[in-house]
């Protein structure tokens, strides 16, 4: 049977953050992912200022900015019947002014080889958990399949779930969320870029009457999300043809029909079922879960990416020190809870303004005019400088621990 001090389910976001800065302080760490690689489309690819900063101080800016990205320093939207500026990063104070749009996968692989370059950090992958190890009331380790699918146990001092918003780990600990109600679900897609496209900017998001979406340029190709009514998956895909959304499509953004044709069936639709939610405990003894897996949240943003970090940095500044002196307890990692709670729940509660304040009326084919604080916020530049500011740095933003700086070889701006 294997034992390390530390074991991360999920080579996410908060999984990859977590491993890498646990390990400069000397804790051994073993991060179990499922996959074969990073390599998944439809993943929040949004690397805000506060997560830029914190690459630097990590020592990671220079390889950080060679990764291929756009920048967005403003946020636009078309919502009801105008173009509006929903927030300005370029009025964040300071040098980190604004979001880099980076494939996850990219993302992923840096933190993966930071990572296990540290000697006491191991990453398996193909490694898919199953379940816990328990002894006395406490989470004691996991049990998980290999490649070949061959059952291993690794018992640890302690197991941080990161294994997103269905959490195989939390489930296993008999932990639940408690869920919100959302309006909506999405389903995402491709669309190639025509060479006469001169659309500009990082983000296209246009919200009108009964029909919106957002397009991210990818380069050679739009990933986009269409939003729909929550639930209403099966309905829409039964009762219209795949053309249906074509001409939505067609009809928000212009595509010409050459582009739209990349959509040949449902089949090149895929529907993520958005949920919201969080744990009222994050942890029990010997088990603490972060980012997805404590608190669900809506793509609206594009946030999750970016708490996930932070939890991370949060995690390993409060358990690096008790778990190399093997005197961790429910107190460290209640600790942890009390920190990340203000932004997790800050972040919800703005995102439930969004959606009933834009996507709501969206969906029910009411949004015929901007509504009257995204027009105020467009109108009042201090303003858009302040939905920038909680946007792109947000409340408590963390700083890496000292144990974890390198020396800054190059800026990630």
């Amino acid at each position: 049977m294997d034992t390390t001090t530390c074991v991360v389910v999920g080579g996410g976001p908060a999984g990859m953050m977590t491993g890498l800065l646990l390990a400069r302080a000397g804790v051994e760490v073993t991060v179990l992912e499922k996959h074969p690689d990073f390599l998944r489309d439809f993943r929040g690819d949004t690397v805000h200022p506060s997560t830029v900063r914190l690459l630097d101080e990590l020592g990671l800016g220079t390889e950080f900015a060679r990764l291929p990205q756009s920048r967005l320093t403003t946020l636009s939207m078309y919502a009801g019947d105008r173009e509006i500026v929903a927030a300005d990063l370029t009025r964040i104070p300071g040098r980190y002014r604004h979001i880099a749009m980076v494939p996850q996968w990219d993302f992923l692989d840096l933190l993966a080889r930071a990572a296990t370059a540290e000697p006491t950090c191991t990453l398996r992958m193909r490694s898919t958990v199953t379940g816990l190890l328990h002894g006395s009331g406490t989470v004691t380790g996991v049990r998980y399949l290999d490649a070949d699918g061959t059952v291993h146990t690794l018992r640890a001092g302690l197991v941080i779930a990161c294994d997103g918003r269905d959490s195989v780990t939390r489930a296993a600990a008999g932990l639940r969320q408690k869920p919100e109600n959302v309006p909506m679900d999405m389903w995402f897609f491709r669309i190639p870029k025509s060479v006469h496209d001169t659309a500009s900017g990082a983000v296209q998001a246009r919200f009108t009457a009964g029909n919106s979406a957002v397009a991210i340029d990818r380069g050679d190709y739009y990933q986009t999300g269409y939003i729909i009514e929550k639930g209403r998956d099966a309905t829409l895909r039964a009762i219209h043809d795949v053309q249906w959304l074509r001409d939505r499509l067609a009809e928000l953004f212009a595509w010409p029909a050459t582009a739209l044709a990349a959509i040949r069936s449902w089949d090149d639709v895929k529907l993520l079922e958005v949920t919201v939610g969080m744990l009222e405990r994050w942890h029990v003894p010997g088990l603490l879960c972060i980012g997805d897996a404590a608190h669900t949240m809506s793509p609206v943003g594009g946030v999750g990416v970016n708490l996930a970090v932070q939890d991370a940095v949060a995690t390993a500044r409060s358990l690096a020190r008790p778990l190399l002196d093997g005197t961790l307890t429910d107190a460290d990692l209640e600790r942890v809870q009390r920190r990340r709670m203000l932004p997790a729940r800050f972040t919800q509660r703005s995102q439930r303004g969004e959606h009933e304040l834009l996507i709501e009326p969206a969906l029910r084919g009411a949004l015929h005019t901007a509504p009257l604080p995204l027009r105020m916020v467009d109108a009042v530049p201090v303003l858009a400088g302040l939905t920038g500011y909680l946007g792109g740095i947000g409340l408590r933003p963390e700083r890496a621990p000292d144990f974890a700086r390198r020396p800054l070889a190059g800026a990630a701006r």
